[in-house]
């Protein structure tokens, strides 16, 4: 182990969050994580193995200044992963940027007052490097998003935001401890907790008929367990240091609906009607300014191109290898099934003796 202290992970219970609590109490180390309520609500957490003897929970507001004091004292290692991710927000200063920029700052300032942090491993997004795809370029740690803000996909704005506000702090303040970014992309997979996060969301409406078609769209993808594991290697290897383009392969819409049908959810209003076509497009981005602004916007910036990217940094200094990502799409639908979050489907009315079907 590389510390016998603590290592803080901040929002604990978050998707993320959480399968780096567990994997850090699978190599052995104490934790100690903050969460939005009283402990005791989080019995997925605490059930862990290990979690009875190694595991504490603390209830920290994101907002409020001096709030992690406690959850960092002690702590050479830190990770913070708690941070909004919402769209179509009605206040996107108030609901996504504030939270996001003034969390960071709130939990570098309790490291800095806490003294024997060494090392904050920081949840960016590949938000934070571009909040379109181009297809012609391939994205790498250099490339930062410059095209966000509260009128255009605010989430991504709050994302850029956050990190430039901790890489800033880290110029101003010159801080004994430094920083490292994990900058995932669709992050996917089974959940340890019975919320249902974003991503995951995306194969359910793709299921249940909220993608009525299939459009030219495509994403990087990885599994959370990935991402958990990326971020004790931060952690861990010395060396690791400025940014991490974290996905394992991209997909298109069309593949992820492919896979879906080819392991028997066919059964599932999947999308039946292709519009990944140049003229499918035209007609997808009309009809993209009939749909809610944030949802608008991603489709006019991401339909009809390609999204490229390089992940030889962390897969070289880091050692990473990722896991497939059809199998942990397969896990997805799984685990959101048993959560309740996608409803088994409909079987078909069984035919009765007198029926014409009947030879």
């Amino acid at each position: 182990m590389l510390t016998s202290k603590p290592v803080c992970v901040t929002g604990a219970s978050g998707f993320i969050a959480a399968h780096i609590v567990r994997e850090l109490l699978a190599r052995g180390y104490r934790v100690r994580g903050t969460v939005r309520n009283n402990p005791k609500s989080y019995p997925f957490l605490l059930s862990l193995p290990g979690a009875t003897e190694r595991l504490e929970l603390i209830e920290a507001d994101l907002l409020s200044s001096g709030a992690y004091d406690r959850a960092v004292e002690g702590c050479e290692y830190v990770m913070h992963t708690a941070s909004p991710y919402q769209l179509n927000v009605k206040n996107p200063q108030r609901d996504l940027v504030d939270p996001a920029v003034n969390g960071t700052e709130n939990v570098l300032e309790s490291c800095l007052k806490a003294g024997g942090v060494k090392r904050v491993i920081f949840t960016s997004s590949i938000a934070a490097i571009t909040d379109e795809a181009e297809s012609n370029k391939v994205f790498t740690e250099k490339d930062w998003n410059t095209m966000s803000s509260l009128e255009r996909n605010p989430y991504h704005y709050s994302k850029t935001l956050a990190e430039r506000e901790a890489w800033d702090f880290i110029m101003r303040k010159r801080p004994s401890f430094d920083l490292v970014t994990i900058n995932p992309f669709m992050v996917i997979g089974p959940s340890l907790g019975p919320s249902l996060n974003t991503s995951n969301q995306m194969i359910r409406d793709i299921m249940t008929g909220v993608y009525p078609c299939t459009m030219d769209l495509n994403w990087g993808f990885v599994d959370v367990r990935d991402v958990a594991t990326a971020h004790i290697l931060a952690m861990e290897k010395p060396e690791a240091s400025g940014r991490y383009l974290c996905s394992a392969e991209s997909l298109h819409l069309k593949d992820i609906v492919a896979i879906l049908k080819s392991s028997g959810f066919g059964n599932y209003p999947l999308p039946k009607i292709d519009l990944s076509s140049k003229a499918g497009s035209l007609l997808m981005m009309a009809l993209s300014y009939t749909q809610p602004r944030d949802t608008g916007t991603y489709i006019r910036n991401n339909i009809g191109r390609t999204m490229r990217y390089d992940n030889t940094k962390i897969r070289r200094e880091l050692k990473m290898t990722f896991m497939e990502i059809k199998p942990s799409i397969l896990e997805s639908v799984a685990d959101m099934q048993k959560w309740g979050h996608l409803p088994l489907p409909k079987q078909p009315k069984s035919c009765s003796s007198s029926c014409c079907c009947q030879s």
